[in-house]
């Protein structure tokens, strides 16, 4: 179930999911979109996932194999990682 989403540049959370960790993930996002111009990142956020499906991955393990997903639920809870995090870091966390 989708907690929250990040649409550039509104983030959308659902009222029961509305906690620093979900605003620090999707603030994440944002910044990753910002990077790609926001056309690119979702552009490369389907194409990770297709990737993903077409290795015969399900829907969830799709979703997680997405590199900004990646970055983002690796530093969700480490509340001063926008103030170090280099930009295009998402690219660390290609397979």
């Amino acid at each position: 179930r989708v907690g929250g989403i990040t649409l550039y540049p509104f983030i959308i959370i659902r009222p029961e999911y509305n906690n620093k960790v979900t605003i620090h993930h999707e603030k994440i996002h944002i910044e990753q979109q910002k990077e790609l111009l926001v056309v690119f990142f979702y552009f490369l956020y389907v194409y990770y996932w297709l990737k993903g499906k077409i290795k015969g991955l399900t829907n969830g393990d799709a979703y997680m194999s997405i590199p900004f997903e990646k970055e983002a639920y690796e530093n969700e809870r480490n509340f001063s990682y926008l103030e170090t995090r280099k930009k295009q870091s998402w690219k660390n966390y290609i397979n």
